[in-house]
């Protein structure tokens, strides 16, 4: 190793980054959206839960669940900079993702 480089220098480096076009970024922000909906998903559950008489034995564990959700949420978005998307991009997600658990007869708890 020379000057702290390595083998294959600065050079490679800047080539490597350069060849995969951000693809590396895109990849992780896809993640970080995926993440995003799964909370939002959540976020839906808890409220159905929350209106729904079954669970009114434990509606103020649901309701500090929610609210934690909604608080870890708003994080995320921050933290990953996702305060540019659309607000209907992610909806279709979500009801999908919601239709497809109430098809399927299963609850996140």
């Amino acid at each position: 190793m020379r000057n702290g480089q390595g083998h294959r220098g600065k050079h490679f480096k800047e080539e490597c980054r350069n060849r995969d076009g951000g693809k590396a970024q895109t990849f992780r922000r896809g993640r970080a959206l995926a993440f995003l909906e799964k909370l939002m998903v959540t976020r839906s559950t808890l409220q159905r839960q929350l209106n729904d008489p079954d669970f009114e034995a434990i509606k103020l564990v649901v309701s500090g669940e929610l609210k934690a959700t909604e608080a870890i949420m708003e994080e995320f978005i921050n933290v990953f900079q996702l305060h540019e998307l659309p607000p209907e991009e992610n909806s279709s997600e979500v009801e999908k993702e919601i239709n497809s658990e109430s098809n399927n007869g299963s609850d996140e708890s």
